[in-house]
């Protein structure tokens, strides 16, 4: 992990525990590696991890699906500068479970979730939640 720490990927507000296994900083640390970190060496900015691994606790909490990706560590929230841009190289450029353009408006989502999964069976399902296109 090059531009990230386990400390910003497992941050919670929310007062609860949030601290994962081997198993699962192994599948934190394969995001980083197959997404976060290209990512952010080719678009040479600063990426805010706005919500990584997730507890149960902390994932009930913040409103989680049951069956979200942030409990076993293979998604992430993130935002940065220019997150249109940063949306279409993932899509583009990248392998990837899931990619979701979260809210916003045609020109910038509110953030962007992008998930890998472990076991590399990769969807590459792209989704737009919360804004017509």
């Amino acid at each position: 992990m090059k531009h990230f720490t386990l400390k910003e990927l497992t941050r919670t507000s929310t007062g609860l525990a949030n601290t994962p296994n081997s198993e699962v900083i192994k599948r934190l640390e394969t995001l980083v590696e197959k997404v976060l970190d290209p990512l952010r060496e080719e678009y040479g900015a600063p990426i805010y991890v706005n919500s990584g691994y997730r507890s149960p606790e902390v994932n009930r909490k913040v409103g989680g699906a049951r069956t979200s990706q942030h409990l076993k560590g293979e998604a992430v929230d993130f935002r940065c500068d220019d997150m249109a841009w940063c949306f279409l190289f993932i899509k583009t450029y990248l392998d990837f479970d899931q990619l979701i353009w979260e809210y916003g408006n045609t020109e910038q989502p509110q953030w962007i979730h992008v998930s890998y999964r472990a076991d590399g069976k990769n969807r590459r399902q792209v989704l737009y939640k919360g804004v017509k296109r």
